[in-house]
């Protein structure tokens, strides 16, 4: 496939950084998949698991991605679970790019083939490339901004909005959520149609894009978990705002949620039926 915004703006070739993503997941992510011995399985501080794979991994994509745009920097989850100050990175200049070298990592690590290796180009908070690859497909969705979203060069489109009791979607507000919005989704759940979350934001957002499911909604705001996918939907032709009505954006800490929908009209649907009333809309 051919973005015309890669030359306009002398951005590298989408398809270098597909390649990049492929092939550090077929060297690094792939041959360790349920091959994890016991002590390549940790536990961060936040609570979240990370293995061998992920390290690897993301040494080997942030090297690849710097040399081919000099001048970058990287966010990458791994890197900023060892120093969170890296990403102050996304609030300056320089372009970066936004790394999640296994995104559902606790389905990596337990052997289920429901996992991502993702990537988003970032400028002066914008997010301009999008890169969600599936290992075990493979298949591999992009998008640049004004250009459109693609699955391995065919066209992706969100599913049709509709009346709220057509649209289907998932809940997000587990573990990493406040007690305040659990409690609240649980007493509302009941008013939307929702399906079993599989615990990996990629494949959430892939699910979106190829009109499997209407809407979702994340609780847990990192950039590598949305930057590339809240592109690639809206360039689907989908609508994302956080709960108090702005864009995302990916530089923004701490961030509400985020909801997703097919078109204008069911986000406010959605969001008047499972936020109306609550202080978590307000702007």
């Amino acid at each position: 496939m051919t973005f015309g915004i890669s030359s306009r703006a002398m951005l590298p070739d989408p398809d270098t950084v597909t390649e990049i993503l492929a092939e550090a997941a077929a060297t690094e992510v792939l041959p360790r998949f349920r091959a994890l011995e016991q002590h390549e399985v940790q536990r961060k501080e936040s609570g979240e698991l990370v293995t061998v794979a992920d390290v690897a991994a993301e040494q080997q994509i942030s090297r690849r991605l710097l040399d081919l745009l000099p001048g970058s920097l990287v966010v990458g989850e791994e890197a900023v679970a060892e120093d969170p100050g890296i990403l102050e990175a996304l609030g300056g200049e320089a372009p970066v790019w936004v790394i999640d070298p296994i995104d559902g990592t606790g389905n990596f690590a337990g052997g289920v083939a429901c996992f991502a290796v993702m990537a988003a180009l970032v400028r002066q908070g914008e997010t301009i490339g999008a890169w969600i690859h599936d290992p075990t497909a493979p298949t591999t969705a992009v998008a640049m901004a004004g250009e459109g979203a693609w699955l391995d060069g065919e066209h992706l489109t969100v599913a049709a909005g509709g009346p709220l009791d057509t649209l289907v979607g998932t809940l997000h507000s587990g573990m990493f959520s406040t007690p305040e919005m659990t409690r609240h989704i649980r007493s509302r759940r009941h008013l939307v149609q929702t399906l079993k979350s599989l615990r990996c934001a990629g494949h959430e957002y892939l699910r979106l894009a190829r009109a499997e499911t209407h809407y979702s909604l994340f609780t847990k705001m990192m950039p590598w978990d949305h930057a590339p996918g809240v592109l690639i939907h809206r360039e689907a032709g989908g609508t994302g705002r956080t709960l108090d009505g702005a864009p995302y954006d990916p530089a923004r800490r701490p961030s509400p949620a985020l909801l997703l929908a097919p078109d204008e009209a069911s986000w406010t649907a959605l969001h008047e039926t499972l936020f109306g009333g609550s202080d978590f809309a307000a702007p």
